[in-house]
């Protein structure tokens, strides 16, 4: 496989484990408009079945699943207050960043690096500000700058546009992430973290998804590229 020109970053779950922010953010949501608990594993089962991208969009399934009827408008309001909080103190604040110390310096002698996440703008640059603006990623594309999201191929799409002729990677750790790799003809490196729920579920539907190589950890990427 080609060194990749560029790298393709998806955000959460490669570089940002999200467990006690975004899982957290759904369950705290479930809870609070039908008083029922949604355990991690299914969080997993859902994003393991592809199709469920948008933690808005699953909040408000799981909600009308337990018989809510809920606006959709409402469960965003709700879900972002849990995320963010008051004063910007709520889940978001228990973001780690994965990449260890001089992860992006090793890469960036053969790679450039950008962005394609299913976060729109404004969940995307509190957690950029704080853990990496000092990194070049061009571009940055968020669901804002689409008009399908992902498994769809656009954001991959635009990323190509602004690096013609270049090999690209993307890295992600979802089944759509994969489907829109594959959709782009772009090859696709899956996440599995081996904490995650359903891990051995992940892990097959990854690479029965296109992916070349599963990783659990994003730090693996460079042995990855090592010839």
């Amino acid at each position: 496989m080609t060194v990749p020109d560029v790298i393709v970053f998806d955000i959460d779950g490669v570089l940002v484990e999200v467990t006690e922010s975004y899982r957290e953010a759904i369950r705290a949501t479930v809870r609070h408009f039908t008083g029922e608990d949604v355990s991690p594993g299914l969080i997993q089962k859902f994003k393991n079945q592809g199709g469920w991208n948008n933690d808005w969009d699953l909040t408000h399934r799981f909600i009308r699943d337990f018989g809510g009827d809920v606006p959709y408008n409402a469960v965003v309001d709700k879900f972002n207050e849990f995320f963010f909080g008051a004063n910007g103190d709520g889940l978001i604040l228990r973001e780690r960043w994965i990449p260890r110390d001089g992860f992006f310096s090793e890469l960036q002698i053969r790679s450039k690096f950008a962005i394609f996440t299913g976060r729109v703008r404004y969940e995307l640059d509190p957690t950029i500000r704080r853990f990496a603006a000092h990194i070049g990623f061009d571009p940055v594309v968020t669901a804002d700058d689409v008009a399908n999201p992902k498994p769809a191929p656009d954001g991959l799409r635009l990323v190509q546009a602004r690096h013609p002729e270049s090999a690209i990677w993307y890295i992600g750790d979802t089944v759509d992430d994969a489907r829109s790799a594959k959709l782009a003809g772009v090859p696709f490196v899956g996440i599995a973290a081996q904490s995650s729920p359903r891990y051995a579920e992940l892990e097959n539907a990854l690479e029965e998804n296109g992916a070349f190589a599963v990783l659990s950890d994003v730090n693996e990427l460079p042995g990855l590229m090592k010839p």
